[in-house]
């Protein structure tokens, strides 16, 4: 029958009672190691503890400034801004329909009857949301005005996640480069556009020009890959519609 020595009861034999002490010196150590460390480890928090809040309180300064900046400052700049570009908005959204648009596009720039532009939009509240969709706007003015700097230049200035403004404002910088004569340029926003979002609408627009300029730069083999993507992936698409014959003419030029 298997046995068990029974915890707590006193040592009885010369080993036990060996066992014992060195156990109970061992623990005692254990603990005299401990309350050593905790020592120190006091004695460094009460020699440092001017250093200690002066981090912690740098710290809540931080993140309160933080909080406030954004609560007090951006909040309120955030409103004030989307405000100011309602009347660009319409100028702009005019220009798109109307047969005077160079004009209107000019007027949702630069603002008009004291309202602000998306010029002086995206100035003045560049660190907003309000500022930051201003340099969106800008940019498309910009490059329906074939001022394709300018639009390069506020397009970059543009950053978002939306599936459909991304690919649209790296499809413009592509669009942008094409006019200055630059593919290689556009051939790399071209793609950065379709890798941006898969939706129905700007990946099969963006393949197709990549594609496009990816031939004329003389890479037949990688255009032939982007037709091929249309077909398959977006069978739907305009661009869907007669790509059997850009296929064909990229095989024909695949060595």
């Amino acid at each position: 029958m298997a046995t068990y020595k029974k915890r707590g009861g006193k040592p009885t034999t010369k080993a036990e009672k060996i066992e014992s002490i060195e156990e109970n010196s061992t623990t005692a150590e254990v603990f005299n190691t401990l309350d050593e460390s905790a020592s120190k480890t006091e004695e460094w928090v009460v020699k440092n503890q001017n250093i200690i809040y002066g981090v912690v309180g740098a710290i809540a300064v931080i993140v309160l400034g933080y909080l406030g900046y954004t609560e007090f400052i951006i909040g309120p700049k955030t409103t004030e801004g989307m405000n100011e570009m309602f009347t660009a908005k319409q100028y702009f959204e005019e220009a798109e329909t109307s047969s005077n648009k160079d004009s209107l596009y000019t007027l949702a720039l630069n603002g008009a009857e004291g309202k602000f532009g998306f010029v002086d939009i995206a100035d003045e509240y560049g660190s907003t949301p309000a500022g930051n969709l201003a340099n969106y706007y800008a940019g498309m003015a910009y490059l329906k005005l074939r001022d394709y700097q300018k639009a390069i230049e506020y397009l970059s200035a543009f950053s978002s996640d939306d599936m459909m403004l991304k690919p649209i404002a790296k499809g413009g910088i592509g669009d942008a480069f094409m006019q200055l004569n630059q593919p290689e340029d556009a051939l790399g926003y071209y793609e950065e556009a379709f890798k941006a979002s898969k939706n129905d609408f700007t990946a099969p627009l963006y393949l197709f020009k990549a594609a496009n300029v990816a031939y004329k730069l003389g890479d037949s083999k990688k255009a032939l890959d982007y037709y091929k993507r249309i077909e398959e992936e977006y069978p739907d698409s305009n661009e869907a519609t007669n790509v059997e014959v850009y296929i064909g003419r990229a095989e024909a030029s695949v060595e």
